[in-house]
């Protein structure tokens, strides 16, 4: 049996979900299930806030520009999240949109902007980047949308800032050679409750007064993710795919 129903439409709501209620649908979502999949009154939907976990609802009213659905059952409990950081360097337009699809694939709680010194892009469309969360969630079954943070200047992540959570430093220059052996050399008996964060740095790479800031922060590891130099977003994969593998919530023990 499949663990998630896929052929459903799935919704996010920033609204409570409960069995028997009634909830109204915004233009955008009813213009995606009336004109663009062409349900009508009756048919069922995937509702899900982030909080109360995923409800079976049908559609109740179908105006033009309005839309409402009758909440029945909970399909699925709301999983408890890892607390898993994602940091990154901006990059640009497209390539930004992949990056935060995949991060909330990979399960991040909180998707979080760092401004370095060979960074190329200098604003962010934040509202963007959210939108592409919850389009990643309701495609891949994601219950929880990760925090969209505010860019911050890579310094504030150094130093004693957050120094109980370990920080996984992806950089193509560090001299690790198995970067699931280094992993899994620094996971401790509670691995599973550990807050966790992955930094990935900028196309031009970390300078060297950043390497050595990082360096010094308490609970960090510097990692590369192999022999090859990987570009900025498929790297972002990689290492998340690392971490989850070896300290995350993909089975191991």
């Amino acid at each position: 049996m499949p663990r998630y129903d896929f052929r459903t439409p799935r919704i996010f709501l920033d609204a409570p979900l409960g069995g028997g209620t009634e909830v109204a649908l915004d233009r955008d979502q009813a213009n995606y299930l009336i004109n663009v999949l062409r349900l009508t009154k009756g048919d069922g939907v995937l509702l899900f806030n982030g909080r109360d976990g995923e409800w079976q609802a049908e559609l109740t009213g179908t105006g033009k520009r309005s839309l409402s659905a009758a909440v029945g059952l909970r399909q699925r409990e709301q999983p408890a999240p890892l607390d898993l950081h994602f940091l990154f360097a901006p990059l640009k337009h497209a390539r930004l949109d992949y990056l935060v699809q995949k991060a909330v694939e990979m399960g991040v709680s909180r998707i979080q902007p760092v401004m370095t010194k060979h960074t190329q892009v200098a604003r962010l469309n934040l509202d963007r980047m959210r939108a592409n969360a919850i389009e990643a969630a309701q495609q891949c079954g994601v219950l929880a949308i990760p925090e969209i943070g505010e860019p911050v200047p890579l310094k504030t992540i150094g130093g004693d800032s957050d120094a109980g959570r370990l920080l996984i430093f992806c950089d193509e220059d560090a001299a690790v050679a198995d970067p699931v052996a280094a992993l899994a050399a620094i996971r401790p008996a509670q691995w599973h409750s550990l807050p966790l964060a992955v930094l990935i740095g900028p196309e031009g790479g970390f300078s060297a007064d950043e390497r050595d800031m990082l360096g010094k922060r308490p609970n960090v590891v510097r990692l590369a993710l192999g022999p090859r130099i990987l570009r900025a977003d498929t790297a972002a994969v990689a290492a998340l795919a690392l971490v989850q593998a070896v300290l995350g919530d993909w089975g191991g023990s």
